[in-house]
């Protein structure tokens, strides 16, 4: 009997083959779609089909709910095993190498027979890659530098953009249980790390045993791989492992702070705490020499034991925050109340699923006071990049959005202008000079040489019209790295010439990540927290960015999203007059 995570492989595997082979795009995505369907479900596919109720399940009609029905009764997929004779299913690994798509893999599998990510290795470092039509010597040493860097990033685990939706759900449907009184995520989750490995959950309740029992029969679980009294583990029908732990409310502080971690930021409380003749655990506060407990049941009683301000779960990774709370210099890091703007969105004029009005209105309405549309540039015609010409007739409907939305709320004229291959930039000077808001980003030929690359992101931070550079390296979480960006030298730039960096909020970007936030706050570097937004529901995902911010230890200062447009307006004029003074 196969279950939702392998039947959703198995789509996803059929997508890739058949993108591979060239089908037609509706037929690719069709299986896609079916992979993410089957995957976000929550129940067991198995008890919808017993119910009848395939074709209910959003993106499955009848052919697809057929080959459900086959694989669910057979364990196996006929189409498969037959597109398998035709398309090798390893091919699919290929397409995981940064700037490998489905035409080149299908090029080197029929010219040199390469079915594997070792034998593509092997041929490239053969220099068996380069004599291939469009590749040469070059492209050769970049597939070889992608798959490198595959090797080095890639792992088993999950973004945070998948995980966080899927805890949240879980102790929503816990919190509504008899007994229980409180609940939390833990662990690199709570810190909000980019990527997590299992996803840690922490219930107070005085009787475990009648909550482990839900938890461990939810519908979304596949197995359970141990059950206790207090702590119980379950793999998910999504492949997603989750542990549970159960506690008295009493003992709340030092359970959450204990499965919180980091581990070296515990290791350096116990050691405050034997500093104090006391022992710490998971438990309570307890006299070394002695006996008794200290109970704590908030994070807040264990710091204050400690002697220590409270410090939020986003920098508890003993990278200077205890030093710095001793010290009563620990940063009043940035909180999502003080965002008013959003700085980088997309509407239907490019590659967005709302118009412009529909997007103001919906940051209107969470509480914003002024948005940026900044749709991409003609370059970019995968997503239908504005010409010169559309530009200017977007300039219209956003003028007369704003006279409808009235005096409290403004829409800025922006644009995501790509930095071309080249390293120019796809408007010219006298065109940016008329935009409210400039970004500039790269989405194309990430594997340049490091020189190359960061020569490119230069040219676009010391242009007197750029505003902000969008998500610097271009990763995308979890498989691709991005550019090999010489960052100290992108920072320094940004510094010098006071151009925003930003903080992208999407969970599969967090770009500029953690450790390059803080760098940039220590050189004094305005930054922005912004969504990306190509939809209203996007919004949502601003917490993602703030929490990126704040592991960086940025404050709200430091974030132009926080200031009134007044003074952002002005920090523009002045920053833009600064830089052409600079170029002349």
């Amino acid at each position: 009997m196969m279950n939702n995570r392998e039947i959703a492989d198995l789509f996803e595997r059929v997508s890739q083959m058949l993108s591979i082979r060239g089908d037609v795009v509706h037929r690719v995505l069709a299986y896609q779609k079916a992979a993410e369907a089957i995957r976000d479900l929550g129940r067991d596919v198995n008890q919808v089909y017993a119910e009848g109720g395939l074709t209910e399940i959003p993106g499955i009609g009848k052919t697809l709910a057929d080959k459900i029905e086959e694989m669910l009764t057979t364990g196996k997929l006929e189409f498969y095993e037959r597109l398998s004779q035709e398309i090798p299913p390893t091919l699919v690994d290929l397409l995981r190498v940064e700037g490998l798509g489905p035409k080149r893999v299908k090029q080197v599998y029929e010219t040199l027979g390469v079915t594997t990510l070792d034998e593509l290795t092997a041929v490239a470092q053969a220099g068996k890659l380069k004599d291939l039509p469009r590749m040469g010597a070059k492209s050769e040493q970049r597939l070889l530098a992608a798959i490198a860097a595959l090797a080095k990033h890639g792992d088993d685990r999950t973004p945070i953009g998948e995980a966080w939706p899927v805890a949240q759900a879980i102790l929503a449907e816990l919190q509504t249980l008899p007994g229980v009184t409180k609940t939390a995520v833990a662990g690199s989750l709570r810190r909000m790390r980019e990527t997590i490995g299992d996803i840690d959950l922490l219930v107070a309740a005085d009787d475990a045993e009648p909550i482990m029992e839900h938890f461990c029969t939810m519908p979304q679980v596949e197995r359970i791989s141990g059950r206790g009294p207090t702590k119980s583990s379950v793999i998910l029908l999504n492949g997603m492992q989750v542990d549970l732990r159960v506690l008295p409310a009493a003992r709340w502080g030092t359970l959450l702070s204990y499965f919180t971690g980091s581990k070296n930021h515990n290791v350096r409380l116990r050691e405050l705490a034997l500093k104090q003749g006391l022992s710490l655990n998971e438990h309570a506060f307890t006299p070394v020499n002695g006996e008794g407990e200290i109970l704590c049941d908030t994070e807040e009683a264990i710091y204050a034991q400690l002697g220590l301000p409270y410090i939020a779960p986003t920098l508890r990774e003993d990278r200077g925050e205890i030093e710095a709370a001793l010290a009563g210099k620990l940063p009043q890091i940035i909180q999502q109340a003080a965002i008013i703007s959003d700085l980088h969105m997309h509407t239907t004029w490019s590659d967005g699923k709302m118009t412009i009005l529909e997007m103001a209105r919906a940051a209107q309405a969470s509480g914003l006071q002024h948005i940026a549309i900044t749709d991409h540039s003609v370059s970019l015609g995968i997503a239908n990049g504005l010409s010169i010409e559309r530009l200017w007739q977007q300039a219209e409907e956003i003028q007369a959005a704003n006279a409808e939305l009235g005096p409290d709320f403004r829409i800025l004229h922006g644009t995501e202008m790509e930095i071309k291959a080249d390293g120019t930039l796809d408007y010219p000077d006298d065109v940016l000079a008329q935009l409210d808001f400039v970004i500039a980003s790269l989405h194309t030929s990430l594997s340049q040489p490091q020189e190359q690359v960061t020569d490119r992101l230069l040219n676009a931070i010391w242009n007197p019209h750029v505003d902000m550079i969008a998500h610097p390296t271009g990763r995308l979480l979890p498989d691709r790295a991005g550019a090999n960006l010489d960052m100290d030298m992108v920072l320094e730039s940004a510094a010098a010439t006071g151009t925003i960096l930003e903080i992208n909020a999407n969970p599969h970007r967090l770009d500029l990540r953690d450790s390059h936030v803080r760098r940039a706050v220590d050189l004094g570097i305005k930054l922005a927290i912004n969504t990306d937004a190509h939809h209203i529901a996007h919004f949502e995902l601003r917490h993602y960015g703030v929490a990126t911010a704040q592991r960086g230890w940025a404050t709200a200062e430091s974030i132009i999203n926080t200031w009134p447009l007044d003074k952002l307006l002005a920090y523009l004029r002045r920053n833009n007059q600064g830089k052409e003074m600079a170029a002349s």
